[in-house]
């Protein structure tokens, strides 16, 4: 244990005053995590539940199981150390030991964020590995990449309300790049076989950044949904395909996190504190949602 001197008490009032967004005289860069971001879909319309699986090669401790996958479902974010992880697909409720359906190796590189999607019919089912954009797009602006889901009448042809087209025949199990467009609500046409447009609804947020999925609808026809990868001010949300007010949707005013760090910052110039650092350890094999 160490007592707390005045450079430390005055390092947390510094954090305390930015936490509050009052100006301090420097910022120190953020320092490199080592971590990447990785997540899972199900985009296979015949294919059943499945559980997934995220194993580093290196070390059997780093693992995310995400239960019970089903079609149209987008996983959270999971951050985990970069490396080589073996990805792997099984009947949902089936043996972990039990052979995977499907499997592949995928490199998750420090600072960036990785989709895996499960793609195509089930008879030749894939892995899709795409790279995700969470940089910020323009002022009033938002950022999405459409991915086609939906065996039925595909090819399809994309564009947004207004006339900002984003492919004209993508096929089955295909993405288009990001590009940005308009935020705010709208609609994505979308012509199947080359017949007359169907309008469905969407809404792309000013700031945001999302992944667009055209799936099979259960009742017929076809389906949108959007998953958020980013949103203004530059946060990962947690949640997968967005619903309501998303993954980053937070109340108005002051953040309680960061008012409970300036609060311990302002305390701290006040106590004499002694503090125990944590033991490191490394991370412990976890389900996910």
């Amino acid at each position: 244990m160490s007592r707390l001197t005045r450079g430390p008490l005055l390092a947390l009032l510094v954090v305390g005053l930015c936490a509050l967004g009052l100006p301090s005289a420097a910022a120190a860069p953020a320092p490199t995590s080592g971590t990447g971001l990785v997540r899972m879909m199900h985009l296979s319309p015949d294919t059943p539940s499945v559980d997934a699986y995220i194993d580093s090669v290196s070390d059997p401790d780093v693992s995310v199981v995400l239960p019970a996958v089903s079609y149209g479902d987008v996983s959270a974010y999971q951050s985990v150390p970069a490396g080589a992880y073996t990805v792997s697909a099984r009947k949902a409720g089936a043996d972990p030991a039990s052979p995977p359906a499907l499997a592949a190796t995928v490199t998750v590189t420090a600072g960036t964020a990785t989709t895996i999607a499960g793609v195509g019919y089930f008879a030749d089912l894939g892995f899709a590995v795409l790279s995700d954009d969470l940089s910020l797009p323009p002022s009033g602006e938002s950022r999405a990449r459409v991915i086609n889901a939906a065996a039925t009448g595909s090819p399809l042809g994309l564009a947004l309300g207004g006339g900002s087209t984003l492919a004209d025949d993508l096929p089955f199990a295909s993405n288009t790049d990001y590009v940005d467009v308009p935020g705010g609500p709208g609609t994505l046409e979308v012509t199947a076989n080359a017949g007359a447009p169907t309008e469905l609804p969407v809404t792309l947020s000013p700031g945001s950044v999302y992944t667009v999925l055209v799936l099979d609808a259960k009742t017929g026809g076809l389906a949108v949904t959007t998953a958020l990868d980013a949103a203004s001010p530059g946060v990962v949300p947690t949640g997968g395909v967005e619903t309501g007010a998303g993954g980053t949707a937070v109340e108005p005013g002051l953040p309680v996190g960061r008012l409970a760090l300036a609060g311990f910052a302002l305390l701290a110039l006040l106590l004499t504190v002694r503090v125990r650092l944590p033991q490191r350890g490394r991370p412990a094999r976890h389900a996910a949602s």
